[in-house]
């Protein structure tokens, strides 16, 4: 409040002539604004820069000097109380005279005079504030990556379990994240979903945990078998808790405009390992399959709709597609924040035909040098280009 900030300079009266405000700034160099109260009742400023530099001009010490001190005095201060927020007081000094910040303002107790606040001081609280309030910020955003990162263990763990020769690249833009991913071992083969929620930062991870809880839900009464199924049964759940149905979907006549149009790209993937079958379905993300003995990787689309938005209707069929993997078969799946990424001489998108071409180059290594290798030429390709969004890279080499 204006009260962290209270002042008490000498004063004067407006009775009080130049030569006494004169005497006062001479004594203390420090002093830069001297208020003048009457019967403590605030009445004007007086700016040292201005008092000094009128009466050092020719004679106006002499003309000037046996006069009351109104005659140099802001007449129109800033008066403020003693309780105003500060954040409430910068908005009155912003509306008020420039002069607020070198003459300072005025505050009352009371209604009456108690002291005065200089503008530098003003500004500092603001900065003092502003910091304050993005250490609390920074503070709920590393505890949120903390909580996000939590719902990411019990896949770490299961592929670890599961999987021998595998990566999982998981780096947010920003702290915390749009991305997602879910893997999940079984006694018959293994659940992998690599998710691309609208956004990045906050907002991206929030939509994360939106996902993660309705993945949860979903897969209770649904079957890992039929990744199609649990895509439509999503889009579904998500369009109608975030409110995002067309008025025909809602039944109504007329619908309130969406605020809100969200939802995820994803891939989810179930792996028979008896069959040795990938039975898939792609809500716009890709996935590339090097199998043994082929020269070229192999890009696995699925269908061009997203999950959950508005534009997606709510009784939307993914397709499951089915492809064999022999043994020594590599899998990637990757969001699009490797792909789109901006970079190189040309300032292009890293682009699905980049990618597949690394993938090939060190196919034969083992799938941790892989994930090196791979980053490491995302990273050089961005170059001085600031990440445009998230990055989730998963690969796993079935033996």
């Amino acid at each position: 409040m204006a009260g962290h900030l209270l002042q008490t300079p000498p004063t004067v009266s407006p009775s009080d002539n130049n030569y006494h405000v004169l005497e006062l700034f001479s004594q203390d160099e420090s002093l830069a604004n001297i208020p003048v109260v009457e019967q403590q009742r605030a009445v004007g400023i007086i700016n040292r820069n201005t008092f000094m530099s009128t009466l050092a001009r020719p004679f106006h010490r002499e003309i000037f000097g046996r006069k009351p001190c109104t005659a140099f005095m802001n007449a129109s201060p800033l008066i403020v109380d003693y309780l105003t927020p500060i954040t409430e007081l910068s908005f009155m000094a912003l509306e008020a005279d420039r002069k607020v910040l070198s003459d300072g303002f005025l505050i009352n107790l009371d209604n009456a005079y108690a002291g005065m606040g200089q503008g530098v001081s003003l500004m500092q609280a603001l900065a003092d504030q502003q910091a304050e309030k993005h250490r609390q910020m920074m503070e709920s955003i590393n505890y949120a990556s903390v909580i996000q990162q939590s719902f990411l263990q019990s896949s770490r763990r299961d592929m670890a379990a599961a999987l021998d020769d595998y990566f999982m690249v998981w780096a947010p833009r920003d702290i915390v994240g749009g991305d997602y991913y879910y893997f999940v071992k079984r006694p018959d083969g293994f659940f992998v979903a690599v998710i691309d929620c609208t956004g990045h930062g906050v907002p991206g991870a929030f939509m994360t945990l939106i996902m993660a809880s309705t993945l949860k839900q979903v897969l209770s009464s649904h079957d890992l078998h039929n990744p199609a199924a649990l895509l439509r049964a999503i889009n579904q759940q998500v369009k109608q808790s975030l409110g995002q149905l067309t008025p025909e979907e809602a039944g109504l006549a007329d619908h309130p405009e969406l605020n809100s149009d969200d939802g995820m790209d994803g891939a989810f993937c179930w792996f028979d390992s008896a069959s040795r079958t990938l039975t898939y379905a792609s809500a716009k993300t890709p996935l590339f399959v090097l199998q043994p003995g082929k020269e070229e990787v192999d890009t696995l689309d699925g269908n061009k709709k997203g999950v959950g938005y508005v534009g997606t209707p709510l009784d939307y069929h993914w397709d499951n597609h089915q492809v064999q993997l022999p043994p020594g078969s590599r899998l990637y799946i990757s969001t699009d924040g490797i792909i789109d990424q901006i970079g190189g001489p040309k300032r292009i998108c890293f682009g699905k035909k980049r990618l597949k071409e690394n993938i090939l180059k060190h196919a034969g290594k083992p799938m941790q040098q892989q994930q090196k290798l791979l980053i490491d030429a995302f990273l050089k390709w961005q170059g001085e280009n600031s990440r445009r969004d998230d990055v989730s890279l998963f690969g796993v080499h079935l033996a």
